[in-house]
């Protein structure tokens, strides 16, 4: 009976992994439409979490059940997961996009399995067994093919610094997802920190930090036309409030180590979404990249499987 539960759990934990990695992945096409229609980034992603924030206030706030001492006891909590996981996170990473090539900063970012798996170790003792170091670097070669690093790129050291601090945020919204002895359940979590992200986001576009521009011009995919609320719609309601929530769900049922793993696929399900969306193809060399992240995941989960069994 406890391994029939324990294998739900783990199934289950693996469909919110999935959910939070395809919606995460939505949303480089979906910003890359409203920029290439006079949108910032800085404008896209801060209306994107401050949408998320307002779709899932009301739900925290059923969830709460007027538990609010329990929200005020985590408010370090809360602060920690808005400000780096959310805000820091973004900022990180779109100073790193201006200064080299999104494929490096995107490897940077991604390497955040291997430093949740550093982390566990150094703090709690959990060493990475044979099977989690070999899927880890199956997966970060996969990413290198997706990535379409294998050509050698020019990179910026201030970059590189960015995008390190691009990875920590990720780091931080795996460990901090999760935390379940905290006892905020998902949707709450996700809401104050979307919450306190989009204030830091939009405090920093006001003293002109963050340049903020945005129109109404319709937006295009391709040959769609579209207005301009319903991809900002779809950056809100799907690619935040849906992918923190479900990604906080996963983390609480696979762990931080195995969920940073699946979350790798965040970078096919952008591939495929770019391919149908903005008609970038990807080239063979990509798909083979994506099979072997596929195959590092698979390898990995086999390996938590095996030291908790």
């Amino acid at each position: 009976m406890t391994t029939m539960t324990h294998d739900t759990t783990r199934t289950a934990g693996l469909g919110f992994a999935f959910a939070s990695a395809a919606s995460f992945g939505l949303s480089g096409s979906l910003a890359r439409g409203l920029m290439d229609a006079g949108w910032s980034s800085a404008a896209a992603v801060s209306v994107r979490i401050l949408l998320a924030a307002v779709v899932l206030a009301p739900l925290a706030v059923v969830q709460l059940r007027g538990r609010w001492e329990l929200l005020r006891r985590n408010l370090p909590l809360v602060g920690v997961y808005g400000l780096l996981a959310v805000a820091g996170c973004q900022l990180a990473f779109f100073n790193a996009v201006e200064r080299m090539p999104v494929g490096v900063a995107l490897l940077i970012e991604y390497m955040s399995p291997v430093a949740v798996i550093g982390w566990l170790w150094l703090t709690r003792g959990q060493r990475p067994g044979p099977r989690t170091v070999a899927g880890a670097l199956l997966a970060i070669a996969g990413l290198v093919l997706v990535l379409d690093l294998v050509s050698g790129t020019d990179v910026d050291g201030i970059g590189i610094i960015w995008a390190f601090g691009a990875m920590v945020g990720v780091t931080a919204y795996f460990l901090i997802s999760a935390r379940e002895d905290a006892g905020l359940p998902p949707v709450v979590l996700a809401a104050a920190g979307l919450t306190v992200g989009a204030a830091a986001l939009l405090a920093l576009g006001l003293v002109g930090v963050l340049p903020f521009a945005a129109t109404t011009a319709d937006v295009h995919f391709g040959d769609v036309s579209m207005a301009w609320w319903l991809p900002v719609l779809g950056l809100g309601v799907v690619t935040a409030a849906l992918a923190y929530v479900t990604g906080i769900a996963a983390t609480r049922r696979l762990g931080s180590r195995l969920a940073s793993f699946v979350a790798l696929t965040e970078v096919l399900a952008a591939l495929g979404f770019a391919w149908v969306l903005l008609g970038q193809a990807p080239r063979s060399i990509q798909l083979l990249g994506a099979a072997l992240v596929l195959l590092g995941v698979v390898i990995v989960k086999s390996g938590e499987r095996a030291a908790s069994a």
